[in-house]
């Protein structure tokens, strides 16, 4: 064939192809749009808005497992990438639906994320939603999950911190017998029986506390309180004991502070510091106590010279029954409530608690407050805080 014709006929063949390509796609494009209409068409009236204003999870599923709507919560939560279920467990669930037709409800522990060990937990309900799609509910439980975690470690701990007075003081109970024929040792037994009744009434009386902040009603009336009044009670309250470990107690800082709260809750809170700096002190130190106000925020810092705490304790000294050394606090009675006793007065006043130390040079925790000029204007918020410092 002549190359002069070559050229035209090639050109003309691929414009040809190319039209029935165009042709094709468009119809292609247009039955795709056309299926769309025929799978959006039959997911309920209305479903749509439901999904988008859920709190929790909520998802709906088509024949093929791909998600078509999904909540913001489902979303937070991980469950859904690339429209598709992220756990096999969800999957498995929506496909036992589909086989036998009935809801079910389950409750899961499922992974929160790729990386790590966490664990969110979920009360799932799988249900159809008309004859092609399935609607998947969730929601979270992770809290309530924590809360009863909480509690049974809390009745573990709690138990086992009573049977230590409580045995002690039943075998002191049957010296006492054994030895009523001499007084010198009646007289030992009974000093140690009372020292063990002590320190289980302590006990007792700092779960009560501690039960008593943690309710949603502990700080129901707000009164004007003297921070300097505060400080001194604190101060007067462990000057025995400090005298006793030759301890010299040192108040100072800015006078006038005043914040809104209970001055008794305050008073116990500054109280469970000092005595604590005064316990981990050695003989001959010196434990400060020093407040500061500026910025709207009060601060009472207690600092001592002590043992100091290890890094990776820091973080867990406000948790109950936490002690960075059980045999001196055992030794001294301490019961391990102390400071998550601190903890809760304080975040009830809308404050926070710091902690520095460093090993062999002491330790400072401070109390931060919204100072009473602005605690009415001012929210208090780990920002504001920031903002302070």
């Amino acid at each position: 064939m002549d190359s002069a014709w070559l050229v035209p006929v090639t050109l003309v063949f691929g414009v040809l192809v190319g039209a029935g390509i165009v042709t094709i796609v468009v119809i292609a494009a247009r039955r795709g749009r056309r299926a769309v209409e025929v799978v959006s068409s039959g997911v309920p009236d209305g479903v749509d808005q439901v999904i988008e204003a859920l709190e929790s999870a909520g998802i709906v599923l088509d024949p093929s497992n791909n998600v078509v709507k999904a909540s913001p919560g489902a979303m937070a939560f991980g469950l859904v990438w690339n429209q598709a279920l992220v756990h096999p467990e969800l999957v498995s669930l929506v496909d036992r639906v589909r086989r036998n037709g009935d809801p079910i409800t389950e409750e899961l522990t499922l992974a929160r994320g790729p990386f790590g060990d966490a664990n969110i937990y979920l009360s799932v309900r799988v249900a159809r939603l008309g004859a092609r799609y399935i609607l998947l509910l969730a929601e979270d439980r992770t809290e309530s999950y924590r809360l009863e975690e909480v509690r049974r470690d809390f009745i573990a701990n709690i138990s086992h911190e009573l049977k230590t007075p409580i045995g002690a003081v039943g075998l002191l109970a049957e010296a006492l017998v054994s030895a009523s024929a001499e007084p010198d040792q009646v007289k030992r037994f009974a000093k140690r029986l009372t020292k063990e009744s002590e320190r289980l009434a302590r006990i007792t009386q700092e779960i009560i506390e501690l039960s008593r902040l943690q309710a949603t009603d502990a700080l129901t009336k707000a009164d004007l309180v003297d921070v300097d009044h505060v400080v001194a009670i604190a101060i007067d309250q462990n000057r025995v004991a400090a005298d006793s470990r030759k301890v010299h107690l040192v108040g100072g800082g800015d006078a006038g502070a005043e914040v809104y709260g209970d001055e008794t809750l305050l008073v116990t809170a500054l109280h469970n510091l000092v005595a604590n700096a005064i316990q981990y002190s050695p003989k001959g130190s010196r434990v400060g106590i020093g407040v500061s106000n500026s910025h709207g925020i009060v601060e009472i810092a207690v600092t001592d010279q002590g043992v100091g705490i290890e890094e990776e304790e820091v973080d867990r000294v406000f948790e109950r029954f936490f002690r960075t050394d059980p045999a001196r606090s055992r030794h001294t009675g301490g019961s391990g409530l102390g400071l998550s006793i601190v903890k809760h007065v304080v975040q009830n006043h809308g404050g926070d608690i710091r902690v520095w130390s460093q090993p062999g040079n002491g330790s400072t925790f401070t109390i931060r407050l919204p100072e009473a000029s602005h605690a009415t204007a001012v929210s208090l918020t780990p920002e504001t805080l920031g903002e302070a410092s």
